[in-house]
């Protein structure tokens, strides 16, 4: 893999026709090492002189964001030098002169600044299910797996075996233990085709690490965010939607609310990363576990515009399907509005669609141009009626979009101080409770999560 990295490089400093496998724009994990392992199988058993180049869809700079991502290619001994990032190479030019193909891999559906590569799309790989909306016109392989990476790992064993080095295994191992909680059958995750090239690697590589081992090794790198700034933390793990110019900012944080709220020129900071990043409202759901090691979530509104704010909080309230049961914190400032969430079964990708509804509402209520702040107090009856039209709003069944964290996000770090992760996450991990509460009734996941201790 390493050899191969390094001609990648060189490729690029030549004008030629070149074939990109992109990952998806959080650059988890998964993503990372689905587009490098699936790029250098290409470029293996492709009897022409294409190029075959994996890139990182993020920017350099943010690579430290991802612990685990970083954790891992230290482990496996890959140079981050190696590395083709977005910012490194443009798809756009290279499009437009005609020496572009995309090979998609753990996503289907280009953001709308990429659009425009759409056509160059000819190969789709991707666990997840299919937006017909949006998917592009080519072939498309879809299997609803537990991590990407088992995919990829199927097509070298199946296509060419003999081309898989240790190296490439331990990427592609280590990832889908990670994706699959452990290979954990009672989280839920994990499908038998994920266990069985898993076995098929460790059949293969007999000395690849212990799954526990590399397991907690890469979920401990992952919720690290020792040493990130305000901003850095928001923007590991963070998902944006937006509508007709408005944009709203999710970030996934795994500390307590209540540490994260009393760092040193918070509001300074979130106030900055709006303005930088064009965010009208920014939410932040935190991650922890208590000193009872029961699991934690909490939620921040940030949003300097008054009825936006409002509108968002209205929606959270009182949204029954699903219910978060929120308990309304004191705030810090009137710009934030924090809750306790007693529904721990709600995780980031089912609040998504609440913002989307929330954003949908406050389209319809309130009527002065979006993204202009508002200088001047609401009234208690114009509120009411924006959170009625916002609680009224809310249907059942909304499209989730999928977390995964991410990252950017997640982009999937030791913990602050007088956080209860700070001497290492519990063997049942956050991963763990958070992924068996979506998969069981709140009343079964705190007695069974807590019974499994």
């Amino acid at each position: 893999m390493e050899d191969y990295l390094q001609g990648c490089r060189a490729a690029l400093q030549v004008s030629r026709p070149i074939h990109v496998v992109l990952g998806n724009e959080a650059c988890d994990l998964d993503s990372m090492v689905s587009a490098l392992a699936l790029a250098f199988y290409l470029a293996k058993t492709t009897e022409t002189e294409e190029v075959f180049v994996p890139v990182l869809n993020i920017k350099r700079s943010e690579l430290p964001l991802r612990g685990d991502n970083v954790f891992f290619l230290q482990k496996i001994h890959i140079p981050e030098s190696l590395l083709i990032f977005r910012d490194e190479i443009d798809l756009h030019a290279l499009h437009q002169a005609g020496q572009l193909t995309l090979i998609l891999v753990d996503h289907h559906v280009l953001p709308k600044s990429d659009a425009a590569l759409e056509e160059a799309v000819a190969e789709v790989l991707d666990h997840r299910p299919i937006d017909q909306k949006h998917c592009p016109p080519c072939h498309v392989s879809v299997e609803l797996v537990g991590s990407c990476a088992t995919l990829v790992t199927e097509r070298i064993l199946q296509g060419a075996p003999e081309i898989l080095d240790r190296q490439t295994a331990a990427l592609l191992h280590g990832t889908i233990i990670l994706d699959c909680v452990n290979m954990d059958l009672k989280v839920g995750k994990a499908t038998l085709k994920d266990i069985e090239y898993v076995e098929k690697l460790e059949a293969l590589f007999p000395d690849l690490p212990r799954r526990n081992d590399i397991f907690d090794s890469l979920q401990k790198a992952k919720f690290d965010v020792s040493g990130l700034t305000t901003e850095q933390m928001l923007r590991k793990d963070q998902k944006t939607i937006s509508r007709q110019g408005t944009k709203v900012a999710i970030s996934a944080i795994y500390m307590d609310l209540e540490v994260f709220l009393q760092r040193s020129g918070l509001i300074a900071d979130l106030h900055a990363l709006c303005q930088a990043h064009s965010y009208d409202a920014l939410v932040a759901m935190t991650i922890f576990f208590n000193t009872h090691n029961e699991p934690v979530r909490q939620l921040a509104v940030f949003c300097p515009h008054a009825a936006l704010r409002m509108t968002i909080c209205g929606v959270l309230e009182r949204s029954h399907s699903p219910s978060l049961k929120l308990t309304p914190a004191p705030s810090i400032h009137p710009n934030l509005q924090a809750y306790l969430q007693g529904n721990t079964q709600v995780s980031r990708k089912k609040l998504l669609p609440l913002l989307q509804e929330a954003l949908s509402a406050y389209f319809d209520s309130v009527k002065f141009p979006s993204g202009q702040p508002e200088t001047v107090g609401v009234s208690r009856e114009q509120a009411d009626k924006e959170l009625d039209r916002a609680g009224n709003s809310l249907i059942s069944g909304l499209s989730q979009d999928d977390e995964e964290p991410p990252l950017p996000p997640t982009p999937m770090n030791s913990l602050v101080d007088e956080c209860p992760l700070d001497q290492g996450l519990p063997k049942f991990s956050a991963e763990v409770i958070f992924e068996k509460c979506s998969q069981i009734s709140l009343s079964e996941s705190t007695t069974a999560s807590l019974s499994k201790k």
